[in-house]
């Protein structure tokens, strides 16, 4: 089990969101330091966090926040971008940074990352990914989730025998600026960060967020029609 009191914690994009609900969970459980990042260190308002600057799309960066954090044995990947480029219509450079920053992003934490936490006895890393890492109706967005997905299932066997446990977190809609616009029920992002917590102490290897998550999920087991509707009579 991963034990929260006491450690020490990397959030990206601990400055709003969900990113700063688990900064300030983390806290609350008596994790003994949190660094929290932002491209903008100053965006970062937790009184007790350690700022910390990042671009994840940026491997220097990410190596200069290993450095500097070099006793993390919790990683949270939790930054990312939402383009929902259209893979037909636009251009092919917005779906190309939509990876760079959900997928790409992602993995040069996880590269920097794990030779520290390897270092300092072993620990946890968790990937922040999405509903729609399973429903294919946001173009790019989806899919750099769905890939993400993937490298979390891989990295989760790669590194068992290094000491370092890895959840993938899936989260539908949540109440924050990328939701702002959308009426819809949202999850609380107290409540996300709060069962992001339950899943690395428990060392789940998921954890889904919200019901809406869970029934996408199980109706990956079905038809492919079931998922997307539309499908219903096509090509039969």
């Amino acid at each position: 089990m991963t034990t929260i009191n006491g450690a020490t914690a990397l959030v990206t994009g601990g400055n709003r969101g969900i990113g700063k609900a688990l900064v300030e969970a983390l806290y609350a459980r008596g994790a003994r330091k949190v660094y929290a990042t932002a491209r903008d260190p100053r965006a970062v308002t937790h009184p007790d966090a350690v700022p910390v600057a990042l671009e994840v799309t940026d491997p220097d960066s990410v190596a200069a926040a290993a450095a500097l954090a070099d006793d993390v044995t919790i990683v949270i990947n939790n930054a990312g971008g939402l383009v929902k480029a259209s893979f037909l219509d636009s251009p092919l450079e917005d779906v190309r940074r939509e990876f760079e920053t959900n997928f790409y992003g992602p993995l040069h934490v996880a590269r920097a990352f794990v030779p520290v936490i390897e270092r300092n006895g072993g620990g946890h890393l968790l990937n922040v990914a999405s509903v729609l890492s399973w429903a294919a109706i946001s173009g790019s967005y989806s899919a750099s989730k769905a890939a993400l997905w993937s490298q979390t299932n891989s990295l989760r066997l790669d590194l068992l025998p290094r000491g370092i446990r890895v959840t993938g977190l899936h989260v539908g809609y949540v109440d924050t600026d990328m939701t702002a616009g959308l009426d819809a029920p949202k999850s609380a992002p107290r409540d996300v960060a709060e069962a992001a917590l339950d899943g690395i102490e428990t060392d789940a290897f998921e954890v889904l967020a919200d019901e809406l998550t869970r029934q996408v999920k199980a109706s990956l087991a079905q038809d492919v029609a079931v998922q997307y509707p539309a499908l219903v009579g096509a090509g039969r």
